[in-house]
């Protein structure tokens, strides 16, 4: 990963990304989940154990250079996933909220895991991503995403800073300057194969590929090392993420999406026979 870091003021996290829609009339369950939410997110950022940047050197974090070091096993089990890339589902198909900055068939994604709910199915297809993954501390979500050509995500922000993420590259094309990075509050990344990109995706940030060809990266989530007492509320928080209607939601999509996918993969199989 390469960065471009001009000098500027201190960032600060916001907590609303300009230009993107609000949810619409959210209930009144998820308004205070919201309210509760925000709180922990100020007290996360006092009681961060690791600083508050918006890209993190990857030292910060010992075992990002194991994840590294076995990124070929993890590329060997994406190469047949793109076989079917056009079957793979968009993320906006999985996650209803994603629908306020992607409603296109550009990002798709191959879910392995999130908060709590794993994908059997589609771990028994990449048993080595799995297994290293599982090394991850705090590892919270682990999927595929796949930037098609073309694909720009605007500016946004993530829901919650009491996780981190982590982009491993391992497809990334060839690229003039400026046609395929992501940027992080000010700081412009480029994606490097075999690197991971480790940062905060509750600073405001977009990312895009103006090239002509994919470019894949492992997307895991983990928790954002906390001291006492926020890491005791972010514990609680991310364990009852898995009852927000925004996962539940994504959970049936998710179920619904597998069911299709593996039975054309049956048929497929038996007219091959």
């Amino acid at each position: 990963m390469t960065a471009t870091r001009p000098a500027a003021a201190p960032p600060q996290q916001t907590f609303g990304t300009a230009g993107v829609a609000p949810m619409e009339r959210p209930s009144l369950v998820t308004r205070f989940f919201m309210s509760v939410v925000a709180w922990a997110e100020r007290l996360n950022l006092r009681c961060s154990k690791v600083g508050n940047p918006p890209v993190y050197d990857n030292a910060t974090f010992p075992w990002a250079r194991e994840i590294e070091n076995d990124w070929h096993l993890i590329r060997a089990e994406l190469d047949p996933l793109l076989q079917r890339q056009q079957d793979l589902p968009s993320f906006h198909e999985l996650s209803s909220d994603v629908k306020t900055i992607s409603t296109d068939s550009a990002w798709k994604t191959f879910f392995l895991t999130g908060y709590g709910v794993s994908s059997e199915r589609n771990i028994a297809q990449c048993p080595d991503t799995w297994r290293v993954v599982q090394r991850i501390p705090g590892l919270k979500t682990a999927m595929f995403s796949i930037f098609e050509p073309g694909k720009h995500l605007p500016a946004h922000r993530g829901p919650y800073n009491g996780v981190l993420r982590l982009h491993l590259g391992l497809i990334v094309p060839e690229a003039a300057p400026g046609q395929l990075a992501i940027r992080v509050d000010r700081q412009v990344c480029h994606w490097e194969e075999g690197k991971a990109l480790i940062f905060d995706d509750a600073y405001e940030h977009e990312a895009w590929n103006h090239t002509d060809r994919t470019r894949v990266v492992l997307f895991v989530d983990f928790v954002k090392p906390l001291r006492f007492p926020a890491r005791l509320v972010n514990w609680l928080l991310l364990n009852l993420a898995v009852f927000t209607p925004f996962i539940r939601e994504g959970m049936d999509n998710q179920k619904a999406w597998e069911k299709r996918f593996y039975e054309q993969a049956e048929a497929l199989r038996n007219r091959r026979a």
